[in-house]
């Protein structure tokens, strides 16, 4: 890390998520506590986000973190992402209802590819980019498809709610602390179709199988409770997650920043483990320096595994299918 201060832009920053994310970020939670920031908040070009932000920056100021150097409020992207470091692409379209799939990825693709092209613009040279705001696998592929300075690699997409969600559930079926459950890693989506992958995992240096025999729960409800997750919050509170999803985009940033973590996240697939070369999916990696990451590929996958990864690389062939005209129009 340096003393230098580093450049975080944020889409959607008066939003829930962001709300929850930017006090953890000026805190040193996210990049460490000598690591000053400056911190870059985008949002929407209508008075009510604009004084929303306002209200943010306010707070900022008023918990006189010593790491955060600056901020800049403003509507205009090409300002938001200038010189970032980092660009964190927490906003995005909520689907309404009524809405199918397809045109939320429509009215996405237009927002994303415009942030791609800007970013790629005028970020910094060591520019990343973490995408948050859903589908964010697919809005991450749009992004780094406007790119043509900055390589596919530098985009990633956040499945770590998804981790964390598995993690917090093994531990709990197992009655053990979290910190016993190791090496879940999501594969695919990060949707429902998504799959924490419980036959690499261990529960106190054991495979999780050997700790947990209930095959039986592990094939399903685990699943489906970590796959519908967001749902059943929504459900429970009337609103999406925001809390654990701040949460989880700064275990991910961190992760990836700190070399020898072992983390999921979406990334590029190339044909890795199943799944189309053009989608990003989620898999096991390993940083390997400051920003940088190698893909896990040693992991064997047994017959189950590979069932549950070819639904979610279904998924995600097929989103990419319907905005395929605007990535390359």
């Amino acid at each position: 890390m340096s003393n230098t201060p580093i450049r975080v832009a944020v889409t959607g920053a008066a939003g829930q998520i962001s709300y929850s994310l930017l006090f953890r970020i000026a805190s040193g939670a996210m990049f460490g506590p000598d690591q000053p920031v400056i911190l870059q908040l985008i949002e929407v070009p209508f008075e009510k986000a604009m004084k929303a932000l306002e209200g943010v920056a306010m707070e900022l100021d008023d918990c006189a973190f010593p790491l955060l150097k600056g901020m800049v409020l403003t509507d205009d992207p090409r300002v938001g992402f200038k010189d970032a470091n980092w660009s964190l692409l927490v906003g995005a379209k909520p689907r309404g209802p009524g809405m199918e799939r397809a045109d939320l990825l429509k009215d996405n693709g237009k927002i994303f590819i415009g942030q791609g092209q800007i970013i790629d613009e005028v970020a910094a040279a060591d520019a990343r980019i973490a995408v948050v705001g859903n589908p964010a696998n697919t809005n991450c592929m749009i992004a780094a498809s406007q790119a043509k300075r900055l390589t596919p690699d530098r985009f990633t997409a956040m499945v770590r709610l998804d981790q964390n969600r598995a993690q917090a559930q093994l531990a709990k079926k197992a009655g053990v602390d979290l910190t016993a459950v190791k090496d879940i890693f999501i594969y695919g989506n990060h949707s429902p179709t998504m799959f924490p992958a419980f036959k690499h995992a261990t529960i106190n240096g054991k495979p999780v199988k050997e700790v947990i025999t209930d095959i039986d729960w592990l094939k399903g409800p685990f699943l489906e409770t970590v796959g519908k997750r967001g749902a059943a919050i929504i459900a429970a509170r009337g609103l999406s997650s925001a809390a654990s999803a701040a949460n989880a985009l700064v275990d991910h940033v961190r992760s990836l920043v700190t070399p020898g973590a072992i983390h999921s996240v979406a990334v590029k697939s190339e044909g890795r483990y199943g799944f189309d070369p053009d989608v990003w999916a989620g898999m096991p990696v390993k940083t390997t320096t400051p920003g940088s990451y190698e893909v896990i590929t040693s992991y064997e996958l047994c017959d189950f595994c590979k069932e549950k990864i070819a639904l979610t690389n279904k998924e995600l062939v097929e989103e990419r299918a319907a905005v395929l005209d605007m990535i390359k129009g």
